[in-house]
């Protein structure tokens, strides 16, 4: 009987994961970022974090004062989707109080790695995105 317990449990814990839309995949509609609203957002939650971190970066203060223009850039030749911009800003907030001061810091901040967009620019744009995201 223990055995067949234990069994059942290993096979239920292999067995749990999710599903295929929700981690972004089959079904999902691909949209294009809206860069505007994405760089108000990360200043919007540098802010806030700042605050709650007891961070003072000059990076903070700009983050702060609803005057100063946004420090992230996104180029024009970058086009990252809607998708990279939710997964940046829940690492963002996500971030442990000394990680997030990495990010914020006055000299060679930091960037966590699903914020990186850009990394490599496509030399043609966009593809339709039909794309299947299952096995091959």
């Amino acid at each position: 009987m223990r055995r067949a317990v234990f069994a059942a449990g290993v096979l239920a814990l292999f067995c749990m994961a999710p599903t295929a839309g929700d981690v972004g995949g089959c079904g999902a509609e691909i949209t294009e970022m809206n860069a505007e609203q994405f760089v108000l957002d990360r200043k919007d939650l540098d802010c806030a974090r700042c605050g709650e971190c007891g961070i003072a970066s000059g990076r903070c203060t700009r983050a702060c004062d609803p005057a100063k223009a946004p420090d992230t850039t996104i180029p024009e030749t970058c086009r990252p989707v809607s998708h990279d911009a939710r997964v940046c800003l829940r690492a963002l907030e996500a971030a442990s109080c000394g990680t997030f001061a990495t990010y914020v810091a006055d000299e060679a901040p930091a960037l966590p790695s699903e914020c990186e967009f850009c990394k490599h620019v496509p030399d043609d744009p966009l593809p339709p995105f039909a794309v299947d995201a299952g096995a091959p």
